[in-house]
């Protein structure tokens, strides 16, 4: 009797006794923006219905976020890499920036590969708090060409030159 006090002599043939059948239903359910991996979402009443016709309980949904190509998560941060030009990063200039919504950033003359730029509410969004977001932050790498054409190779050997002079006035003094 499973504690009910009553025993089934003639069990129905579809919940055979328990009171209930089961069946597939598909359900829509909204993913908010900022839940990350092993995080649930709470479908309030779609669960397994109550004991002696209680009501349905919750259905939790665990979340899986895949990684994503360009941009790696920690928390609410966004880390991520661009290239930018040899000249790009000895003159500056604006580049564009992927993240959620592009970016326009001024790079300063003279940047390093491996400069780090910080996007402030650029990242993930709170669950708790819609205002407040992460950080996006990017890795400037400079791209050095492979395969130059002869202008570009004169180009560039000039202006070794002209850095091989600059030394050598600095030594004398």
């Amino acid at each position: 009797c499973g504690g009910t006090g009553k025993i089934i002599k003639e069990k129905c043939p579809d919940c055979h006794g328990n009171g209930f059948t089961s069946k597939k239903e598909k359900l829509q359910v909204t993913i908010p923006a900022g839940i990350d991996h092993g995080q649930s979402v709470r479908l309030r009443a779609k669960g397994e219905p109550g004991k002696n016709g209680g009501s349905r309980g919750d259905l939790l949904v665990e979340v899986y976020v895949e990684n994503h190509k360009e941009f790696q998560r920690h928390d609410y941060d966004i880390y991520s890499t661009v290239k930018i030009s040899y000249p790009r990063a000895a003159l500056g200039g604006d580049i564009i920036i992927h993240t959620i919504g592009d970016v326009a950033y001024n790079v300063k003359a003279g940047t390093q590969t491996g400069t780090r730029v910080r996007l402030r509410g650029k990242g993930v969004p709170s669950l708790r708090n819609k205002k407040m977001r992460g950080n996006h932050y990017v890795d400037l790498i400079v791209d050095v060409p492979v395969s130059l054409s002869k202008e570009q190779k004169k180009i560039l050997q000039q202006l070794d030159e002209s850095f091989e002079k600059k030394e050598k006035k600095k030594k004398k003094l």
